[in-house]
């Protein structure tokens, strides 16, 4: 079993300037098919809209 990061838990990508909440994992990116590891918003407005959501691999 892989080890993910528990829903919820806030980051800080490397060369991120706003922190992340993540709320989901293995996602599929709908255009690309591409599955990443995490999906978050930014943090602590919330997932306020798509545009705002950030996919991304740990």
């Amino acid at each position: 079993m892989e080890k993910y990061l528990p829903i919820g838990s806030i980051v800080l990508l490397k060369g991120g300037q706003k922190k992340l909440m993540i709320y989901g994992r293995k996602q599929i990116d709908s255009g690309t098919k591409k599955e990443w590891d995490y999906v978050a918003c930014i943090y602590p407005e919330g997932n306020i809209d798509l545009k705002y959501n950030y996919l991304f691999c740990y």
